[in-house]
């Protein structure tokens, strides 16, 4: 079985550079097998997607693809605290989703199925986790998505 880089690389996906802090944290932190990643947005070359609530500006289809953009970028933050990278991350643990919210939008976990597929994708059944899905006013920079993953990695 392919391990998890070899399956992103067939999905046509890399691992984009982790993020910078846009304030006094770290974009993962990592203690012995677990690692925690900070809330990650749909943001590709340092640039939101998109901005708005979703089921108003942004519509759930949409924020489910935002959403698989932002576990990537989540997941590049965790592989950088894993021996071996990607590979060493062994299953994810927890997924927690929030979803800007227009008034009576109540399909949240439908749009974090964009996350929790890709994890599927990505690391077969060690991809499944539990999950949260959190309907909010608003998120940083009006981003309609943000993901936060824990997961655990190889000894080392």
């Amino acid at each position: 079985m392919a391990g998890p880089g070899q399956r992103l690389t067939e999905l046509g996906l890399t691992l984009p550079p982790v993020a910078s802090p846009a304030g006094a944290y770290l974009p993962a932190v990592r203690d012995g097998e677990l690692v925690w990643s900070a809330g990650q947005l749909p943001i590709v070359d340092g640039r939101l997607l998109e901005t708005g609530l979703v089921g108003d500006a942004v519509t759930a289809e949409r924020a489910a693809a935002l959403a698989r953009v932002a576990a990537l970028n989540a997941l590049a933050a965790v592989a950088a605290q894993a021996p071996g990278g990607l590979d060493g991350v062994l299953r994810i643990v927890k997924v927690v989703g929030f979803v800007a919210s227009a008034p009576g939008f109540t399909a949240q976990p439908g749009v974090l199925n964009g996350a929790s597929d890709l994890f599927v994708e990505v690391f077969g059944d060690a991809g499944r986790h539990a999950r949260s899905a959190v309907g909010v006013a608003a998120l940083p920079l009006g981003a309609p998505v943000e993901i936060e993953i824990v997961v655990r990695v190889a000894a080392g």
